[in-house]
């Protein structure tokens, strides 16, 4: 009976694994966005088709290697990574504010990169932003 009592315990904490660990990569944790951050607004309109192109030229040097060609979180060194990379086909993405978006981008965190120093110029991230809008449709 001890034994298969500890069995049992055994498989639900695999159980358990299973659901919050895919392949031995960590979910993504809860990225809390100050109010005023979460808010903020784009200062260059994000459906501008130069600032699209701009942001895919800085999308294929800055984030495909993670993020993959169309933003599913399967570019080629997302296997290598400790945390899963997001898709932005996901409505998690897509329910994000532009500036939730903007402050994660800028500001980093774990193995994301921060691009305000990468890129300094705040249009520049932008147009990652109206670039990733296009991934997400």
């Amino acid at each position: 009976m001890k034994n298969s009592m500890k069995f049992f315990t055994m498989l639900m904490v695999a159980a358990v694994t299973f659901l919050f660990v895919e392949k031995g990569v960590a979910q993504p944790k809860a990225w809390p966005v100050p109010a005023g951050d979460k808010s903020m607004k784009a200062p260059v309109k994000l459906t501008d088709q130069t600032v699209i192109d701009n942001g895919k030229d800085l999308w294929a040097k800055h984030c495909k290697a993670c993020h993959g060609t169309k933003g599913l979180g399967d570019g080629p060194k997302a296997a290598a990574l400790k945390t899963k990379v997001p898709s932005f086909a996901d409505a998690a993405f897509k329910s994000q504010t532009d500036g939730e978006l903007f402050y994660k981008t800028s500001k980093g965190r774990d193995e994301m990169p921060a691009y305000d120093k990468k890129l300094p110029e705040a249009n520049d991230r932008w147009g990652l932003i109206a670039y990733m809008r296009t991934l997400s449709k």
